[in-house]
Formats: C-alpha cells, structure tokens, sequence
C-alpha cells in the first residue's frame, strides 16, 4: 500500500501555485512565444517550463540540499551558466523583428519548448525558492513514493498554469493587441530577463 505524506503535498502544493502565478520572466517568455507563434507554441513553452520547473523540484527533494551544502561550486556554476543564457535570450528578444512569417510559425514549436525548458532549469532562482521552501515542509521520514509525488506535483502546477495562460490568450482581442505592440513586448522582455541576471549577479 502507497503512503503518501499528504500534510506535506497540501504545504507543497500551496508552494508551488504561488511561485506560479507570481509574475517574472517565465511568464513573460510564455506570453512571448503565444503571442509569436500561437496557441501551439505557446502551449509547448508552458510545457516546456514545467519540465524544467519538475526537474528542479525534483531536485529539491531528493537532494538540491545536499548539493548546496557540500558543492557550492557546482550550483554557482549553474548560476553563471543561467546568467549568460539569460543575457543572450535578452539579445535575441530586443534584436527580433516585430513580426513573423506563419512558416517560421509553424516551425517554432521546438524553440517554444526549448527557451520553456531553459527559462526554468536555468533560473537559480527557482532552485533557491525551492530549497528555501520545501525545506520547511519536508519530513525527514517521507517515504520514496512521498517525494516523487512532491516532485510530480510541482511540474503538474507549474506546466498547467502555464497552459492556462497560453490557452486563455489565444484568439482573444488581447493577443492581436500584444501582437500590434510585437517590438515592444521584445524589448521590455529583455530589460526583464538582463535586469533579472544582473539581480542573480549581484546576489553571487
């Protein structure tokens, strides 16, 4: 019989719907990418992001801690390495064009998924939020089952917001406007995304 430690998912889960609504740049990377390529594209950034979102839940749980405590200089890697992806998503978002072709539509759905997934597995924000968090509400004695259902349950959050965002935005009269504005948006994405490296830089 599966026992799960269902005090800490409710702590969990809590968690986890409140990192996902907050505003910053994933949200602002999924708004992008519905506004450029559409439903499709922005329903694969979400999934994309919530991927990435579970791997470091994951992490949290049956780890991350660890890894903070005893290699420092492996998880200051990977925050230089967000760092540098960050700037250079910011330079391809303020030198993009305004609009798009429906071929490069059509053909953008992987990098949805893919600037999704790095968004998210490249914000050691997340980590640390994570870490911070879960660390209150994990027990010491939860079973394996327990913490992979913590870990699942992040993803599932994390990726359904998302979806919801992109969905909700797609064929309504705010998307045509965003899409009027297409430059703009771009460059207020990347002053977020550089603003937001230069915060993890200073924070090293």
């Amino acid at each position: 019989m599966v026992v799960l430690a269902w005090d800490v998912l409710l702590a969990a889960g809590a968690v986890f719907f409140l990192g996902a609504i907050s505003p910053g740049p994933s949200l602002m990377v999924v708004l992008r990418n519905t506004m450029l390529g559409g439903r499709k594209q922005g329903v694969m950034c979400a999934l994309g992001h919530g991927l990435g979102f579970g791997v470091y839940a994951g992490a949290a749980v049956f780890g991350l801690i660890v890894l903070l405590e005893e290699a420092p200089s492996v998880f200051l890697t990977l925050q230089l390495i967000g760092c540098v992806l960050l700037v250079w998503y910011g330079w391809s978002m303020w030198t993009s064009p305004a609009d798009l072709t429906q071929e490069q539509h059509e053909a953008s759905t992987r990098q949805g998924f893919s600037e999704g997934f790095a968004i998210a597995f490249f914000n050691p924000k997340i980590a640390l939020f994570l870490v911070a968090v879960l660390a209150q509400v994990l027990k010491a004695d939860m079973t394996f089952a327990s913490k992979l259902a913590v870990g699942t349950l992040g993803m599932a959050i994390d990726a359904t917001w998302y979806v919801v965002v992109a969905l909700a935005l797609t064929g309504t009269q705010m998307l045509e406007k965003l899409k009027e504005h297409g430059q703009t948006i771009h460059r207020i994405t990347a002053i977020v995304l550089w603003g937001f490296a230069l915060s993890v830089l200073i924070g090293l």
